[in-house]
Parts: C-alpha cells; sequence; structure tokens
C-alpha cells in the first residue's frame, strides 16, 4: 500500500522530470550550434501529461463512453497511457543553415527560459503543495 500526499503530487513530480529532460536536450541543441548536419530536436511531453492527468482526476468515470464487447476474445477499447511515452522529434520550419545545421540560438535561448519559468512555477506549486500537507499535520498535532 503506498501514501499518495495529493493526487496533484505525481503530476507535478513527472512534470518536473519532463522539464529537466527538456532542458538537457535544449542544452544539447545549443551544444551542437557548430557541428555540420545537426538537426534541432525538441520534445513533446505536453500530450503525455495530459493524458496522465486525466488518468488521475477522471473520478467520473460514468461520462467515458466504453466499447462494446460482444465476445471474450475482444480488446478492451482501452487506452494504455503508461506505455505512450514522450517523443523526441526534430523541428520542422527552421532555416538550415549552409553547413547543414538547424539550431537557431534565438529560438533556443526563447525554449531554455521558458522552460525555466515553468520549472521554477512547477517548484512553488511542489513546494505549496507540501506545506498544504504539513500545515495539517502540525495542526493535528496541537489536537
Amino acid at each position: 500500500m503506498s501514501f499518495e500526499i495529493s493526487k496533484a503530487y505525481s503530476l507535478l513530480a513527472d512534470g518536473l522530470n519532463a522539464r529537466s529532460i527538456r532542458q538537457e536536450l535544449i542544452a544539447s541543441n545549443i551544444a551542437n550550434i557548430d557541428t555540420p548536419n545537426y538537426k534541432a530536436r525538441g520534445i513533446d511531453f505536453e500530450t503525455a501529461l495530459a493524458q496522465k492527468e486525466r488518468q488521475i482526476f477522471d473520478t467520473d468515470s460514468q461520462k467515458t463512453l466504453k466499447m462494446a464487447k460482444t465476445n471474450s476474445a475482444h480488446l478492451s477499447g482501452l487506452i494504455d497511457t503508461d506505455r505512450q511515452k514522450e517523443t523526441i522529434y526534430l523541428r520542422d520550419g527552421q532555416t538550415q543553415r549552409n553547413d547543414g545545421n538547424t539550431v537557431d540560438l534565438d529560438v533556443e535561448t526563447t525554449e531554455l527560459s521558458k522552460n525555466a519559468v515553468m520549472y521554477s512555477a512547477l517548484t512553488a506549486a511542489l513546494k505549496k503543495d507540501s506545506a498544504i500537507f504539513r500545515s495539517v499535520l502540525d495542526a493535528s498535532g496541537k489536537i
């Protein structure tokens, strides 16, 4: 049996992990800015995190339309969200330099700053979540 502080805690922790990996990918793009034929890479975590959010907070399963099964050998029709992971892709639409490199320093620094802001927001949310839990424990100790 596991103990969970709140439903949002695991989602926030996964978001922090995603932001950390995105930070490494952006740093890799910047480090390879002078590498010939290097293609800038991006990573899509938003889809995976949105699916996890629906999985965690979907308490009203009556609104979900389930597939009819007329035979026990039929598939359940449910999507296994644990198998759907983030995907690394080559960024489209960026101009290619003469050496074949598609890294644009302006784009990368913008993505870096956006990622830093989101990381800070997630860290603040985790601190607030644990502070609420600590205040409940402190209040219960005074009774």
